[in-house]
C-alpha cells in the first residue's frame, strides 16, 4: 500500500534546525569580546618594553596610551553586552599590572635611570603601588568604579609616565624647556604618582556622552574636544591634561577636606574589634538552646557548659 503526499504536506526534515548553533556561536563570540580587548591591551604592554628595551622610546610610550584605551573599552563592551564575569575582571587587573606599572617603569628606568646602580629601586616603588592599588580597587569596589576611584587609576598614572618622553621632546616644548627632565626629577614623579596610586583620594570617573540635560550636551562637547586634541596634537596635549587631572583631584581633596577621611571598606586599615565582615555584633550562642529534642539538655550538661563560661 502506496500513500500519496498533497501539495500542502510540509516535506520531512532531515534534522534539527541550525538557528539554535547560531546563536550560541554568536552568544561565545560576546562573551569573549572584552577580554579580547583585555589581551590587546596586554600586546601593546608587552611591546612597549620590548621597544623600550631596543632604545624606541617614542614607540613605547604610545603603546602605553594604546592599551589604555583598550583598557577603556573593554570594560564599557562588557558592561553594553552584560558579558561582565569574575574572570574578566581578574584577568583585566593583572593586565593592567603589566601595561600600567611593568611597562612604564622599564621605560622610565631605560631613559633616565641607566648610570645608576640603585635606581631600580624607583620602579620597584612604583609597580608596587600599581600591583597595590589594584588589588584594592578588586576589593573596595568589587573590580568596577561606581561613583569616583580611591586613588589614581593606574592607566592615568602609566600614560602620565609614558607620555613624559613624547612631550619632552615635542619641538615647540624643547624652546622653552631645553629637552628632557633630569633624573631625580623623573623619580620625584614616580614616587608622586605612587603616593597618589594608594591614597584615598578621590577622582572622578570619565563621564558618559549625553545630550539629554544641557549639563550633558557641555559635558560631551568638552569629551569630544578632548578626543580631538588627543588624536591630532597628542605629544602636546595627553601629558598636560593628565597631569592637570591629577593636580585637580589633589586640590579638590584638599579642598574639600577629604584627606582626612577614609573610603569604605579600606582593606588597608582592616582592625582587629568586636564587629565581623558584615557589621554585625559577634555574640556568643549556647548551643543547647537549639538542641534536637530528641536531645533534651541534662542538669549535668547545663552545669557543665555554666563553667565554661
Amino acid at each position: 500500500m502506496t500513500s500519496t503526499v498533497g501539495p500542502n504536506d510540509a516535506p520531512p526534515t532531515s534534522g534539527p534546525s541550525k538557528q539554535p548553533d547560531r546563536r550560541i556561536g554568536l552568544q561565545k563570540g560576546i562573551i569573549i569580546l572584552p577580554s579580547a580587548f583585555t589581551l590587546g591591551n596586554l600586546f601593546f604592554g608587552v611591546y612597549a618594553m620590548v621597544a623600550a628595551s631596543r632604545g624606541d622610546f617614542q614607540w613605547a610610550a604610545w603603546c602605553i596610551v594604546f592599551a589604555a584605551v583598550l583598557d577603556m573599552l573593554d570594560g564599557r563592551i562588557a558592561r553594553f553586552t552584560a558579558t561582565g564575569s569574575r574572570f574578566g575582571a581578574e584577568l583585566d587587573s593583572l593586565v593592567d599590572a603589566i601595561s600600567f606599572g611593568v611597562a612604564p617603569a622599564l621605560l622610565a628606568y631605560h631613559l633616565f635611570f641607566t648610570g645608576d646602580p640603585w635606581s631600580w629601586i624607583l620602579g620597584f616603588i612604583y609597580v608596587t603601588a600599581v600591583v597595590v592599588r589594584l588589588a584594592r580597587f578588586n576589593v573596595e569596589q568589587g573590580g568596577e568604579a561606581k561613583s569616583n576611584f580611591h586613588g589614581l587609576p593606574s592607566p592615568t598614572a602609566g600614560m602620565i609616565v609614558a607620555t613624559l618622553y613624547p612631550f619632552f621632546t615635542a619641538p615647540m616644548v624643547v624652546q622653552y624647556t631645553g629637552g628632557l627632565p633630569s633624573a631625580q626629577a623623573v623619580g620625584m614623579i614616580l614616587v608622586a604618582l605612587a603616593l597618589l596610586m594608594m591614597s584615598h583620594i578621590p577622582y572622578p570617573l570619565v563621564p558618559r556622552i549625553s545630550f539629554r540635560t544641557k549639563k550633558g550636551g557641555l559635558v560631551t562637547v568638552f569629551l569630544l574636544g578632548c578626543g580631538l586634541a588627543a588624536v591630532s596634537i597628542p605629544e602636546y596635549f595627553l601629558f598636560p591634561f593628565l597631569s592637570l587631572y591629577t593636580l585637580w583631584g589633589v586640590s579638590r581633596a584638599v579642598g574639600m577636606g577629604l584627606l582626612e577621611r577614609l573610603p569604605e571598606q579600606d582593606p588597608l586599615l582592616d582592625l582587629e574589634g568586636e564587629e565581623d565582615d558584615a557589621g554585625a555584633e559577634v555574640r556568643s550562642m549556647d548551643y543547647g538552646e537549639i538542641a534536637p529534642r530528641k536531645y533534651p539538655p541534662s542538669p549535668e550538661r547545663d552545669d557543665h557548659l555554666e563553667n565554661e563560661r
